[in-house]
C-alpha cells in the first residue's frame, strides 16, 4: 500500500457518543481516548455525549447529529456487546443508509491479534446514516484505541492513499442515487 499522501489533511467536525449505563464524564476513558485522538490528529470534536443503553435515546442522538449538517462523523462506544443491554447496533443500524462491512470485519482481525478469540463478542460495525459516517466501537479503551490508531483516523485523513472516506464525503452527500 502506498504511504505518499495524497493532498492537504482536511479537519472534519466529528461527534464522540458514549454508550453507557455506568460511565459518567469523569470516568469516561474510552471517551477520552477517541477525543484525545481526534483533536491530536488536526479534527474538531463537534458534540460530545453519554447515553444510557435505550434504542429509542440513542437513535434520537443519533438522528439529531446526522441533522446537523456541521457534523462530518459520529463515533460511538459502548453498546456492542452481546448482553441484553447492548442495544447499538439495534438503535443505529436502522438508521442508515449503507454499511459499511469492512469496517467490524477489519476490527475483529486486528482485534484478533490483541485478544484471541475473545473478539467474537464484538458487534462493532459502521456505516453511513443519510450523509454523515458513523463508526461504533466496543466500550473497552483498548478497542477504542485499535480502532482510531489502526482504522478510522488513517480513513479520517484526506491524506491517506491510496483512498480513504474523507475524500468520499463529497461524493457520499451529492451524487445522485442510480436510477433503477
Amino acid at each position: 500500500m502506498s504511504k505518499k499522501p495524497k493532498g492537504p489533511f482536511i479537519p472534519l467536525n466529528i461527534a464522540v457518543l458514549t454508550v453507557s449505563d455506568t460511565r459518567t464524564r469523569e470516568n469516561d476513558t474510552s471517551g477520552d481516548v477517541i477525543q484525545e485522538r481526534l483533536t491530536t490528529a488536526g479534527h474538531k470534536v463537534a458534540a460530545r455525549a453519554i447515553l444510557r443503553d435505550d434504542v429509542e435515546k440513542l437513535r434520537e442522538q443519533l438522528r439529531a447529529w446526522v441533522a446537523d449538517k456541521s457534523v462530518d462523523a459520529v463515533i460511538s462506544t459502548g453498546g456492542t456487546g452481546l448482553t441484553k443491554r447492548d442495544v447499538t447496533p439495534e438503535a443505529f443500524e436502522a438508521l442508515f443508509t449503507k454499511t459499511i462491512p469492512g469496517f467490524g470485519e477489519l476490527f475483529r482481525w486486528l482485534s484478533y491479534g490483541e485478544i484471541g478469540t475473545s473478539t467474537i463478542e464484538s458487534r462493532a460495525f459502521a456505516g453511513v446514516a443519510d450523509d454523515t459516517l458513523v463508526f461504533c466501537l466496543p466500550g473497552s479503551t483498548g478497542a477504542c484505541r485499535t480502532g482510531m490508531d489502526k482504522i478510522i483516523l488513517p480513513q479520517l485523513d484526506a491524506t491517506t492513499a491510496p483512498c480513504n472516506l474523507t475524500e468520499m464525503l463529497p461524493r457520499i452527500r451529492h451524487d445522485p442515487a442510480p436510477n433503477k
